[in-house]
């Protein structure tokens, strides 16, 4: 029993963590090398897009904006470039056109590097398709700018003050009427066994003196 508890906690936490990496708020220093749109055909991993800009109708098939970049070490990542509207996560992300053409002006050139800190959420996994979503870009100094995620310090303060208000008022809910009531049916149900076991020995007693 207790390895299907532990399992449950395992499961839950990693789930949880999983969930807030991917949503929370993350920066990375990078360079634009290009952007481009592309026609994606949005299938299993549709989980991971948008539905689409903002003010057009969902479709499986559409055109994507993409931010094509380079980390300091080199390393290739791109970003999609998705409006989230009024879904999840909750960005209000309506500007994905703007964001695009302020891209194209933060290019680099490999004589002259443009730093640019990109604000996005998501993860990137090439095996799945799956590209983080751009949701900010600012330039900065150069690759060794360090930037405080104060959004998601503030947040993960917040959750963690209302999993722990929640949490205290059950704990005093359940001292106060769900503790008391199961004590009291484990006190009738040894009170019912004990009866049981007194007229189980009076019926014992009975048959031996006879």
């Amino acid at each position: 029993m207790a390895y299907v508890k532990w399992t449950f906690i395992i499961l839950f936490w990693a789930v949880l963590l999983s969930f807030l990496h991917y949503t929370l708020p993350q920066n990375d220093i990078v360079r634009i090398t290009d952007t481009y749109e592309k026609r994606e055909d949005i299938g299993a991993n549709s989980l991971f897009w948008t539905r689409g800009d903002a003010g057009a109708s969902p479709n499986d098939s559409r055109d994507v904006f993409f931010i094509q970049t380079r980390r300091a070490g080199d390393d290739i990542m791109v970003y999609r470039n998705e409006d989230t509207g009024w879904g999840w996560p909750p960005y209000f992300k309506f500007n994905s056109s703007n964001l695009q053409a302020e891209a194209a002006d933060l290019r680099s050139t490999g004589s002259e590097p443009n730093w640019v800190a990109i604000r996005h959420y998501g993860w990137r996994a090439e095996f799945l398709s799956i590209f983080p979503n751009a949701v900010a870009l600012k330039s900065v100094e150069g690759p060794d700018v360090r930037i405080i995620p104060w959004r998601s310090i503030f947040i993960l303060i917040v959750l963690f003050a209302v999993f722990w208000a929640i949490w205290v008022r059950w704990r005093r809910f359940r001292a106060a009427r769900i503790d008391p009531v199961l004590s009291e049916a484990a006190d009738s149900f040894d009170d019912a066994a004990h009866g049981l076991k007194s007229r189980r020995k009076r019926v014992t007693d009975w048959v031996r003196g006879r």
